[in-house]
């Protein structure tokens, strides 16, 4: 089997308030990969808020397309390798990551409809249905707004319990006074308390407070969540496949992070994030966040009680609806 084209394509995507108010857009940088077997496989990386979305099309068109066509899709980690190694003046992070990660989710795409299994089967499954927690209640919303939001992801499932997410927005000495404020609540994590880049003082915040942290969303490759590990910064990962360069480097750090007995909770996507969890043992919760219009997938994983059950259609199981990309196609 060959690679014979790869087409990208931009979509925004506008989101229902209350998420409106704090993002009015959500842009997809898609990737469709072609094969002279006549497989496709599609790929595709969340911009959240939609900045800079143009700017991985772009890195994905010029630097690694070439690296895919003509070649054979199954090859996967070979194919990885070859893109993450691309320009090695260029670390894979940022838009090179988003770039790299939408081609290699397209990859498997292509590998699991080949073997006819879905993902997670075919990496070897753990289970097929995960659990889920609800994300929202940004600093643009109303108190009514954010009571709303939280009553609809109550009735989604009993035995709720809280999460809280700093959002990288304070300092150490911020957050250990207001961790010691929240203590009572029995929270299941602490999530980001600090700049992604600072490590050492994620390391410090983790250290101090008595509520488990949890982080790694802003991080893309196995060496920065092997930091995290080592300085022992967090005990929930949340690797997002978007970001993380695809499901090739979000199964690495699931693997490294099982080693130390550490969970992994993927950020956003669930719908592609469904299969890394139900493919690892350490595999936690995926992140639910309604924002997606009817009409962008063909068929969209539902909520149940908390969970959600891994589709079982050959490869990730999401297509784009028909008219989807004519309706929200910008570049």
């Amino acid at each position: 089997m060959k690679i014979t084209a790869v087409e990208s394509f931009v979509l925004a995507v506008p989101t229902p308030k209350p998420m409106a108010l704090q993002y009015p857009q959500h842009k997809l940088v898609v990737a469709e990969i072609s094969t002279d077997d006549g497989i496709k496989g599609l790929g595709y990386s969340l911009v959240f808020g939609g900045g800079g979305a143009e700017a991985v099309q772009v890195y994905l068109e010029t630097r690694l397309k070439p690296v895919l066509l003509a070649e054979d899709p199954l090859f996967v980690e070979r194919l990885w390798e070859r893109m993450f190694r691309a320009d090695m003046g260029i670390k894979k992070q940022g838009v090179a990551a988003y770039a790299l990660s939408a081609l290699d989710i397209g990859l498997w795409d292509v590998a699991g409809k080949a073997a006819g299994l879905p993902l997670y089967q075919l990496w070897g499954a753990v289970t097929d249905r995960v659990p889920a927690y609800g994300s929202g209640g940004w600093s643009r919303y109303s108190v009514e707004d954010l009571i709303g939001e939280a009553e609809r992801y109550a009735a989604l499932g009993e035995g709720v319990r809280m999460m809280v997410d700093v959002n990288q927005r304070l300092d150490v000495v911020g957050n250990i006074r207001q961790a010691e404020l929240l203590e009572d609540f029995d929270l299941v994590w602490y999530e980001e308390p600090v700049l992604d880049d600072d490590i050492a003082a994620c390391a410090e915040v983790a250290h101090a407070i008595r509520i488990p942290v949890a982080t790694g969303e802003n991080n893309y490759t196995r060496f920065e969540f092997r930091d995290l590990i080592e300085r022992r910064a967090a005990r929930y990962l949340m690797p997002d496949v978007c970001r993380a360069n695809g499901f090739s480097e979000t199964l690495r750090i699931g693997r490294l992070a099982a080693a130390h007995q550490v969970a992994v909770a993927p950020h956003v996507v669930h719908e592609l994030s469904l299969h890394v969890v139900g493919a690892l043992s350490n595999g936690f919760l995926v992140e639910f966040i309604d924002w997606m219009p009817p009409d962008l997938f063909e068929q969209i994983p539902q909520c149940t009680d908390g969970h959600f059950r891994i589709p079982d259609r050959p490869g990730h199981g999401m297509a784009l609806a028909r008219g989807a990309i004519e309706k929200y196609r910008s570049r």
